[in-house]
């Protein structure tokens, strides 16, 4: 049974926010975000399971796929789009898809999120295969878009969950691991980019990151297979480098320019 009151939807605890100053606006948008580390803590142990099952999957060939529309689906693309220059993960293995396509990414396409079906259309492409885990994101629970998709996924044997924010929904009903995470009311009726984003991408950020640590793509604390993209993570390269050898800054950002990775220079000079 869905629930009738969508806690997402209900009216904002504040009123008359355009006759608030600047200072009270910040105050109190920050007081609200400040209760979405806690709603989450209560979950942390449905999220241990997920990952644990995620990382399973993942050792076996599995792929990681997040399903979303609007903000929900942006988030999941921005989370899915950091792994492999985080990480040095292929580009294949976390995928996120928005309902409407990569031009929905930048701009709403109209009535996209509302076809059950061009979920599961749209990860064909990628093949899935029941080593394969559906992450759905929907703030509501309710999004025609991702409930199609995670049910057509769980039909065909792949491992679900969900992440949104109000209880007893729809979404939470056609997956095997629902995280639920309700932060109430936004402080402007109805925006759920706001808290209600935030607590999702909190909980990508923890299914990832767990995810890929377990995984052995982190030595240490140390990203030791980010991808050498740019200045900047080369020069974190080669301080990581001298950190854990004592080479001078000169010798280290040879040797990573030399092997291409953190993790190669560290067990080429391991191995002397």
């Amino acid at each position: 049974m869905t629930t009738k009151h969508n806690i997402t939807e209900g009216p904002s605890r504040y009123n008359d926010l355009e006759k608030m100053s600047v200072k009270e606006l910040l105050e109190s948008i920050n007081k609200e975000d400040l209760s979405v580390p806690m709603v989450i803590k209560s979950e942390i142990p449905k999220i241990e399971k997920l990952i644990h099952r995620i990382v399973g999957n993942m050792k076996a060939g599995g792929k990681l796929f997040y399903l979303g529309a609007g903000t929900s689906g942006r988030l999941g693309i921005l989370d899915a789009s950091e792994i492999p220059p985080t990480f040095g993960a292929p580009y294949d293995l976390v995928i996120g898809l928005i309902a409407g396509g990569d031009s929905a990414i930048r701009k709403a396409v109209e009535s996209a999120e509302d076809d059950f079906n061009q979920a599961w259309e749209d990860m064909a492409e990628y093949k899935p295969g029941p080593n394969d885990i559906v992450v759905g994101i929907a703030a509501s629970g309710r999004t025609p878009y991702v409930i199609g998709g995670v049910r057509k996924a769980r039909e065909n044997g792949l491992l679900t969950a969900c992440i949104t924010n109000n209880p007893n929904t729809e979404l939470a009903e056609n997956v095997d691991y629902p995280l639920v995470i309700v932060v109430g009311p936004e402080f402007v009726t109805g925006s759920t980019r706001m808290k209600s984003g935030t607590a999702q991408k909190l909980v990508l950020n923890m299914i990832t990151t767990s995810s890929m640590i377990q995984l052995g793509r982190v030595k240490g604390n140390k990203m030791v297979d980010m991808q050498l993209t740019n200045q900047k993570l080369i020069e974190r390269g080669t301080r990581m480098i001298m950190e854990e050898t004592g080479l001078n800054p000169e010798e280290s950002k040879r040797l990573l320019l030399l092997h291409g990775s953190v993790r190669k220079v560290l067990k080429e000079f391991h191995k002397k």
